[in-house]
Formats: structure tokens, C-alpha cells, sequence
């Protein structure tokens, strides 16, 4: 059971470290991934007890917010979301994120999105307006088995793929999020992306104890080390650079 609460927020479109903006429709997520590393901090900073994945505020104000932000906001990228999936299934009830979109869109701000969801097809007409865009999935293996284990709230593996796939036949740049590798076939994985993606990024996971323990119980230690990491990332790097794909690892 998740606790759904429905908030206003004081601000929606926020400074980042990464892109110039970050914009998270909600606080929580039900994806739920193991890895995440706002479980180190989301709960102390919303304010929940609950354990990640268990709760999720709606920030029903985020268009109001948004159009009034954008006003007065320096033209720059937007990253949606930082520390939510912004195609999380209460976006198919509550479509803050395409709400969002379309404000962006008006004002021609660019925009970066990354999801675990293929819910994003549904925005395909909005995601056309813009001039500046890229759409992102992350998919860290190949093993549906594995990524049910370690994302249970993702759409499954091979339809992200294709969910790529769709977005980049409509010419809209595409680029696959390979972080954190979790085990499987890593020339498998990229063979599946090759046409469906622009570019390819590759990164570790955090070292935290809640999915350290997770490994031990799945028996799958031995890939939670700096040399399963390294080694998966030189596999996806050398298959990507054999089919001409741009590759970045980030560690």
C-alpha cells in the first residue's frame, strides 16, 4: 500500500548540479527501485516515515507553479525528474508531468527526461513541439528476472526498448541511462539498443548497505564489486564502440 497525499509545493522548478533545472512533479516513487540513492534522504526531507517506494506526495500546484517560475527563469535545461520517476503510474491519473511539458514547450525551454516507463509515449505529441529534447530510459540489464527484483514499479526491459525505439523513429534524440550495471548480458543489452538510441551512459551503483544486503540475499555479491563495475562497463563500451554508438562511462 502507498500513502498518497496530495500537496502544494512552494517551488517546482529548481537549480541543479547536473542540468540548469531540475523538475520533480512528486516527492516519492512508486518504481521503487533498491538502488535509488534518494533512499539515502527523501524520507528526512519529506518528512515521511514510511520506507521509500511506500509513499508519494502530489504536488497538485506544479503547472500554477511552473508558469509562474518560467516567467521569470533564464532560458536553460530542464532535467525531469532528479529524485522521481515523472512517468510513475500516478502520472496516468494526476498527468502533472504532462501538464508540465506543455508549459515548456510554449516557452521553448530544453528538456532532458529520464523514466523507467513507457507511459512517455503518451506525451509524444508534446515532446514534437519542442526544438530542444531528449528522452531518456534507464535500463540497467538485460534479465527481466534481475530488473524485477531490483525495480518491481519499471516497465518491463524489452518494452522500455521498444518505448525507445518508437520515440526515436518520430526523430526526437534518444540515450539509454546503463546505471547502476546490474548483472546480465551487457553485449546482449546494447545489441537490443542499437537504432533505438543516440548515445549510451554507463555508472556504478552506491555503495549502501539496505542494497548490499539485498545482493547477499540474492547471492550476488561478487557483482556488487569494483571489479563486476568496472568490468560490465568495459563490455558495454567495447559491443557499443563495435556498433558505432557513442559511449560515456561516468565513473
Amino acid at each position: 500500500m502507498v500513502n498518497i497525499r496530495e500537496i502544494q509545493a512552494k517551488s517546482i522548478l529548481n537549480k541543479s548540479k547536473i542540468y540548469d533545472y531540475c523538475l520533480n512533479p512528486y516527492t516519492g516513487c512508486q518504481v521503487n527501485c533498491r538502488y535509488c540513492y534518494a533512499r539515502l534522504f527523501m524520507r528526512r526531507y519529506s518528512g515521511h516515515s514510511e520506507p521509500w517506494g511506500a509513499f508519494v506526495d502530489v504536488k497538485v500546484n506544479a503547472p500554477e507553479l511552473l508558469r509562474k517560475q518560467i516567467a521569470r527563469a533564464k532560458r536553460g535545461t530542464v532535467w525531469i525528474a532528479s529524485v522521481c520517476d515523472p512517468y510513475q503510474p500516478l502520472e496516468g491519473t494526476y498527468r502533472l508531468t504532462r501538464q508540465c511539458l506543455e508549459i515548456l514547450a510554449q516557452a521553448q525551454f530544453p528538456v532532458n527526461i529520464q523514466t523507467k516507463s513507457a507511459l512517455v509515449l503518451r506525451d509524444l505529441d508534446i515532446l514534437k513541439k519542442f526544438k530542444e529534447v531528449e528522452v531518456g530510459m534507464t535500463i540497467t540489464t538485460d534479465d527481466e528476472q534481475i530488473a524485477r527484483m531490483f525495480e518491481p514499479g519499471a516497465s518491463p526491459v524489452k518494452e522500455r526498448i521498444e518505448t525507445l525505439g518508437r520515440i526515436h523513429s518520430r526523430g526526437i534524440p534518444t540515450f539509454v541511462f546503463v546505471g547502476p550495471i546490474l548483472p546480465g548480458g551487457p553485449e546482449k543489452l546494447v545489441a537490443a539498443l542499437t537504432g533505438n538510441v543516440d548515445r549510451i551512459l554507463v555508472d556504478r551503483m552506491n555503495y549502501m548497505e539496505t542494497v548490499i544486503g539485498l545482493y547477499r540475499r540474492l547471492g550476488l555479491t561478487e557483482s556488487a564489486t569494483d571489479r563486476f563495475f568496472r568490468e560490465q562497463a568495459r563490455r558495454v563500451a567495447a559491443e557499443a564502440a563495435r556498433r558505432h554508438i557513442p559511449c560515456e562511462i561516468l565513473f
